[in-house]
């Protein structure tokens, strides 16, 4: 990043991906190539390079044309965001076409860097690697939907098996079908007839990769309403994929045109990522429908990081950011969850791993939203963490972090409203009010600064929660302290106790 950039960024030089795609072109630029990459700046031209190579094996003169504009366009953006360390990648479309290795030339030439050509095994486990990298234990079938093709790889317990690679984009089908989605679902059926991956897709989940099938999920949650407005990790039950998928397919070309919410050259894509999705589910109906907004791009960076930094967990690496840039004492988080850990562990509540990671990741989170006014702090904590660009978290986890963080800031239920509250269970809901309650305690005796919890214990000690202070810290013992304890004890149902130590 240029010097005139002044807040505080993830150490490391930023890097971007160049992803010259069958349908668009796309730049993205990170902050640092990081386990939990943040994009600071995203970009597509639809460019429609796999229009008619199906048919014609050619790419387009208009689309290549536009392509290379863009890439100048891109070259000029990376050069002014400061990004010397551009990579990038080319897929199917080229490939595939007569004429790929004379436009790889002149893209190199455009973008001013070396473009590598993924071969189709290549693209197919780098998406499965994007979709590791960023859901927590990623375990079923992955299918990245681009313009030209359709890769299927099969990842279980986060390990990533063999991929195939199926000639089923988009803009393939549309021209082998000649624009008819009926046509484009058996020509589909028969070419998964003969995949036998897909015998073990049954019972187990999903994951969707590619615009046209986050483009489908978007009109999803739109006509159900969804509460959260975040794309990785939202889950489609399968009755409600293929009802949705169908209903698509019957819509008229004209009214899917009409669409706003999709973009013009995407449109005509809808019907035909529809049919793949549904003749997947028909050929072996797995658990759920998982969208992954992360694929190719996030996967080749991950593959290029060291196997230690591959193994830290990106939530926890993601909250420490935001804990690190927003907090006024980093430190003090990691204290508190050492101060949390010791209450948990002489209650009686229950707490299993992703429990105790989730509660790690809500105390890194617990002081970001210090800088609003005090009456909005708590609903601005909310809005913080529910939209944040985490990665390694479900919906249902991530709507426990935003609610504990803003329990954590109020007391009252006014903002948990009937939506939000349909995200969590009621022992997420539960236990987000007890862990919100006891960082309002852990608050007012540390002013969110390091070097106190560790000398203010709570714990549960039959029947009672004792808080005990030393002798320099006793008079912190006032009336606001004693009714933040006693909301505590309340919830869990014990008698407070505030004792004061000689030590």
């Amino acid at each position: 990043m240029p010097d005139s950039v002044g807040q505080d960024r993830s150490p490391g030089p930023p890097v971007a991906i160049i992803d010259i795609g069958s349908n668009s072109v796309r730049l993205v630029a990170y902050e640092a190539h990081a386990r939990a990459p943040t994009p600071t700046f995203n970009e597509k031209a639809l460019c429609g390079l796999g229009k008619g190579v199906a048919t014609t094996g050619l790419l387009p003169e208009d689309a290549v044309a536009k392509a290379l504009a863009a890439l100048q366009r891109f070259r000029v953006l990376c050069d002014t965001m400061g990004i010397s360390d551009v990579r990038g990648i080319a897929t199917a479309a080229v490939r595939d076409a007569a004429n790929g290795p004379q436009f790889l030339a002149l893209a190199e030439q455009a973008i001013g860097c070396r473009i590598e050509l993924l071969a189709g095994s290549q693209e197919a486990h780098l998406s499965a690697l994007g979709v590791v990298s960023s859901i927590h234990r990623a375990d079923g079938l992955v299918g990245d939907l681009g313009g030209g093709s359709l890769e299927l790889i099969d990842v279980r317990s986060g390990r990533v098996g063999a991929g195939l690679t199926l000639p089923l984009g988009g803009l393939s089908l549309m021209d082998l079908s000649e624009r008819s989605p009926k046509k484009a679902a058996r020509i589909v059926r028969e070419q998964l007839a003969g995949v036998k991956m897909l015998q073990g897709l049954a019972g187990r989940t999903f994951y969707a990769v590619g615009g046209t099938w986050r483009a489908l999920a978007r009109l999803h949650m739109r006509q159900r309403q969804y509460p959260m407005n975040v794309m990785h990790n939202y889950v489609v039950p399968t009755a409600d994929a293929v009802e949705f998928a169908r209903l698509v397919e019957r819509i008229e070309v004209d009214a899917l045109m009409e669409i706003e919410s999709v973009s013009a050259a995407r449109r005509p894509l809808l019907a035909y990522g529809a049919a793949v999705l549904e003749e997947i589910i028909r050929a072996a109906p797995p658990k759920e429908i998982v969208v992954s907004a992360l694929g190719v791009r996030e996967g080749l960076l991950y593959s290029q990081l060291p196997p230690e930094t591959q193994a830290e967990d990106p939530l926890i690496v993601s909250a420490r950011e935001l804990n690190r840039f927003r907090s006024r004492a980093p430190a003090h988080a990691e204290e508190l969850f050492d101060w949390t850990s010791r209450l948990i562990a002489s209650s009686h509540l229950e707490e299993t791993d992703e429990d105790r990671r989730l509660r790690h990741a809500v105390c890194l989170l617990s002081d970001i939203s210090w800088r609003a006014h005090p009456d909005y702090r708590g609903t601005q904590a909310y809005d913080l963490v529910v939209n944040s660009a985490f990665i390694g978290v479900d919906h249902p986890a991530r709507a426990f972090l935003a609610l504990a963080a803003a329990y954590r800031h109020l007391s009252n239920e006014d903002f948990v409203t009937p939506q939000s509250r349909s995200l969590v269970s009621a022992r997420q809901l539960d236990r987000a009010r007890i862990l919100g309650a006891a960082m309002r305690v852990a608050y007012n005796i540390s002013a969110a600064m390091p070097g106190v919890l560790p000398r203010a214990p709570m714990v549960c000690e039959k029947g009672r929660v004792v808080l005990t202070l030393p002798a320099e810290l006793a008079p912190l013992s006032g009336d606001r302290l004693q009714s933040r304890i006693r909301q505590f004890a309340r919830l869990i149902g014990g008698d407070p106790e505030i004792r004061a130590s000689l030590m």
